[in-house]
C-alpha cells in the first residue's frame, strides 16, 4: 500500500526533522494547503533520525497544535515498539491538540513494513485522551514480532468512524470492538486478512453488530481483504443490520462462486443497499453476470471490478488465492 496523499479530505503534509519554517510553507503549499492555517492539512509524524519525544514536542511548539484537526503517523519502528510511543506521547499531550479530530496510525507501506509485521498497541487509552476524535483508521495489529491491538473502548460519544487494515486480525479485537460503547459509529471497517497472518475472526465475533445492537447509526459497513468472505456473505444475508445499511464492503478478498451464489440466491436481503463493493474477487465470469443480473433494477450499486483467476501449483491441481493486502 503506498502512503497517503490524503486523509480526512485534507493534503498529507510531513513535518520533518529538520527544516526551515519556509521549507514547511513550502511543501504545505504544494500540497494545495494554506500555509497560515495548520488546520488545512493532515500532518505527518514519521521517523527521520530524530528521537521520538523530541519529534513531537517540536511538532508541538513550531506548529500551531491548537488549529491541528488531522495527523498521520508514519513508520516509527513499526515492528519494534515504535508505534506504541508515539501514541502514548499523542494521548500524553491531548491538551496541546484541542482540535484533533481526525488520526491515522500506521501509515506505512511495505517498503518500510510488512503489513503483518506491523504492531499497534492499546488504543483505548488514546481514545480516551481525545474524547472529541471522530475518526480513526489504524494500519496493524499484532504483528509477528509481538505487541497486541486492543480496541475495547468503554464508552466514546464521538466516534463516527473507524477502520483498522490487518493482514490478520484476531478475533480478540474484533469482540473488543464489537463490545465497545460507540453511540456516534456510522462506519465501521475491518480488514480480516488470511489465517496465515493471525486471523481467526468469525462472524460470532461480531455478532453484537450484526444484531444491529452495537451501533445503532451504522450505515456502513465493511469486512474487507478477508479471505473467508464466502462465509461472512451467508451470515450477513441473515444479519438484522444489513437492512439499515447503505455500503456493505466486501472488496479486497477472496470472494468465489460460493459466495457469489449466496448473492444471488438472497440477492433480496441486500436489496436496500445503495452500494456493494465486491472489487477484487474471485468469481468466474458466469457467477459474475449472475450477480450482476441478480441486483438488475434494485437501485443498489454493485462494484464487480478486479476479478481475478486464482494461481495454481506446479500439478495444476490446487488453486490458491489471495486478499489484496498480503504477503
Amino acid at each position: 500500500m503506498p502512503v497517503l496523499t490524503e486523509f480526512a479530505g485534507l493534503p498529507v503534509v510531513e513535518f520533518p526533522a529538520r527544516g526551515t519554517e519556509e521549507e514547511r510553507i513550502t511543501r504545505a503549499r504544494e500540497r494545495g494547503g494554506d500555509p497560515r492555517d495548520p488546520g488545512s492539512v493532515a500532518w505527518r509524524l514519521r521517523y527521520d533520525g530524530e528521537a521520538c519525544a523530541e519529534h513531537v514536542a517540536r511538532f508541538l511548539s513550531v506548529v500551531d497544535a491548537e488549529r491541528v484537526g488531522a495527523l498521520v503517523v508514519g513508520d516509527w519502528d513499526a515492528s519494534g515498539g515504535g508505534q506504541h510511543e508515539i501514541t502514548h506521547l499523542l494521548a500524553e499531550h491531548a491538551d496541546a491538540l484541542p482540535n484533533l479530530r481526525s488520526v491515522f496510525l500506521g501509515d506505512i507501506d511495505g517498503s518500510e513494513c510488512e503489513l503483518s509485521w506491523i504492531e499497534q498497541s492499546d488504543l483505548a487509552p488514546l481514545l480516551a485522551a481525545f474524547p472529541r476524535l471522530e475518526e480513526l483508521t489504524v494500519r496493524g495489529a499484532d504483528g509477528i514480532m509481538g505487541g497486541e491491538l486492543g480496541l475495547h473502548v468503554p464508552s466514546h460519544d464521538s466516534l463516527r468512524s473507524l477502520t483498522v487494515e490487518t493482514g490478520g486480525l484476531p478475533g480478540r479485537v474484533v469482540r473488543e470492538v464489537a463490545s465497545s460503547g460507540l453511540p456516534a459509529l456510522e462506519h465501521l471497517e475491518l480488514w480480516l486478512g488470511m489465517m496465515e497472518y493471525g486471523c481467526d475472526a468469525w462472524p460470532s465475533d461480531l455478532e453484537p453488530v450484526l444484531s444491529g445492537e452495537a451501533f445503532p447509526r451504522l450505515t456502513c459497513l465493511g469486512v474487507c481483504n478477508a479471505e473467508t468472505v464466502d462465509g461472512w456473505v451467508m451470515a450477513l444475508a441473515d444479519a438484522p443490520v444489513v437492512r439499515r445499511l447503505e455500503v456493505l464492503d466486501l472488496s479486497l478478498g477472496v470472494l468465489t462462486d460460493r459466495g457469489g451464489q449466496v448473492l444471488v440466491d438472497r440477492a433480496a436481503a441486500f436489496a436496500g443497499l445503495r452500494r456493494l463493493d465486491l472489487h477484487h474477487h474471485y468469481l468466474s465470469e458466469e457467477m459474475e453476470e449472475q450477480v450482476r443480473a441478480a441486483f438488475a433494477g434494485t437501485g443498489v450499486e454493485v462494484d464487480l471490478s478486479e476479478r481475478l483467476e486464482p494461481e495454481y501449483d506446479e500439478d495444476g491441481d490446487e488453486p490458491y488465492y489471495y486478499t489484496a493486502e498480503s504477503e
